[in-house]
């Protein structure tokens, strides 16, 4: 009995010992791996980097922030901001291969206040198959032709309303509360074929809400920011999924099977031909809907008002432009045609300044993501849990890409190109989260572009473009206008 009692003891000892081994092995590998992640500053305790984060970005060159840790650590560099440790790359092919990832390595890993806002069902933080069906759906709707040719006539309609009625507003217009009108009617209308009237300004002041909290402290205590807009997103999703109830039912009842007329048609037939697991369920659709909305309260209006300012301040190109416009007016009117989608797609300076808009506003300027495993990039090595700011913006501004790229160029894209996969030009995200409303979005810049500048003439009061939290004009844009002489 002693023996084994003796035995025991070494045992235990021996087990004891290769514990305390594995353990400083352990520690060992992860101080190997905290050395071989790229060089960098973590900043003050807690708050890191983010007061110089965000001072940069109330600057007018808020890339700043990125251009002052590339001279010093390189492309790709490690920092502390927005109450997270993470790498930055400003390097366009590490930023390929993080948006070509397909959800194996990089997951969505967003600030608190947006993972709060938008729940763990958004489309936006979704990962796997369930977000590859939807995205595909949703792709799939919005290019095609026969939405295109319907969507045209309605936006056309709604700009042509709206220009219309600026001579009533004693011809001082502020341009950034203008085209936030088009915009959330036209994707209210693709999303839910909702017209103008009591139904939609409830929605558009509920979403104005809704949306003042995705970039904010995340404090859902009362009164604050946060918990405003939790209640804002309350009141609409029950707005929401009652029109998708009500389209359900009416759905069930008809049995139709025509071209669908919106995205919740789109969604509810999938979730209606799917099986068992892998039905939608209504409070994701509505959920989504309601995301799917912040595109036309902030990317693209904002895309429009920064067009009309950068081609106020460069009469040469906007002399161009409407060359251009004008030219397709006469055609049109000539041959008493209406206009097509692709008479607008095809107007090459146009998209040229769409282009160089995006290009100089980087209204979406990066996209996070999570490492779920080591990974190697290049000669970047990203361990397992680390989150990745892919910066579209110092890519952008970055003057190895594109000469002298403060500068409002559109004419640059007659050399360079504009393809939507370029590894330079990625105002639209890529891979599989490739942004599905982009052809929809461009066309849409183009017609508005078009109807204002063969239907007005204006001048700009003085203003100037804000970068932080979000891309806008400072004081809205105000402009005064006034019809062109016929």
């Amino acid at each position: 009995m002693e023996l084994k009692s003796s035995e025991s003891r070494v045992l235990m000892g021996i087990i004891l010992a290769l514990s305390v081994i594995l353990w400083f092995l352990k520690k060992k590998k992860l101080k190997e791996k905290k050395n071989e992640v790229p060089r960098g500053s973590s900043g003050w305790p807690f708050i890191g980097e983010t007061l110089e984060f965000i001072s940069c970005g109330y600057t007018s060159r808020p890339v700043s922030f990125m251009d002052k840790r590339k001279s010093l650590y390189g492309n790709v560099f490690k920092t502390h901001i927005l109450g997270k440790a993470i790498i930055v790359s400003t390097d366009p092919d590490v930023n390929r291969a993080v948006l070509q990832n397909h959800g194996n390595v990089f997951i969505p890993c967003y600030p608190k206040s947006i993972c709060e806002l938008l729940g763990k069902s958004s489309i936006l933080q979704m990962n796997g198959n369930v977000h590859k069906r939807v995205h595909a759906l949703i792709g799939v709707f919005l290019k095609s032709p026969q939405l295109k040719d319907r969507i045209t006539r309605d936006i056309e309609k709604t700009v042509q309303l709206s220009l219309s009625s600026w001579m009533d507003k004693s011809r001082l217009v502020y341009l950034q509360d203008e085209t936030k009108k088009i915009t959330f009617e036209i994707l209210v209308r693709v999303l839910l074929s909702i017209g103008p009237g009591e139904e939609m300004d409830l929605l558009k002041g509920e979403f104005e809400e809704f949306i003042k909290g995705l970039i904010c402290l995340p404090i859902k205590l009362p009164g604050t920011r946060l918990y405003k807009s939790l209640q804002s997103k309350e009141k609409l999703l029950k707005m929401v999924r009652r029109i998708v109830e009500e389209r359900k039912m009416d759905m069930e009842k008809t049995e139709e099977k025509d071209l669908p007329n919106d995205v919740i048609d789109v969604l509810l037939r999938d979730a209606g031909e799917s099986a068992g697991t892998h039905c939608i369920p209504l409070d994701f659709i509505s959920g989504n809907i309601i995301e799917m909305m912040i595109p036309g309260e902030e990317t693209v209006p904002t895309a429009m008002t920064i067009a009309v300012k950068l081609l106020t301040d460069n009469p040469t190109a906007l002399a161009r432009l409407v060359e251009e416009n004008m030219e397709l007016r006469r055609r049109k009117d000539h041959g008493c045609e209406k206009y097509a989608w692709m008479d607008y797609m095809t107007l090459t300076f146009t998209q040229n300044v769409i282009n160089e808009t995006l290009r100089l506003a980087n209204i979406i300027n990066a996209v996070w993501r999570k490492a779920l495993k080591d990974v190697k990039i290049k000669d970047y090595f990203i361990p397992e849990g680390w989150c990745v700011l892919a910066s579209f913006s110092s890519v952008h501004m970055d003057g190895i890409n594109y000469e002298n790229p403060y500068e409002f160029d559109p004419w640059r894209w007659d050399k360079t190109g504009a393809a939507v996969t370029s590894n330079i030009f990625t105002p639209f995200g890529g891979g599989q989260r490739l942004c599905p409303g982009l052809e929809l979005s461009r066309l849409e810049i183009a017609i508005f572009l078009h109807h204002l500048v063969t239907t007005y003439r204006w001048v700009a009061e003085k203003d100037e473009i804000v970068y932080f939290p979000t891309v806008r004009m400072k004081r809205r844009l105000p402009i005064t206008v006034a019809p062109l002489q016929q």
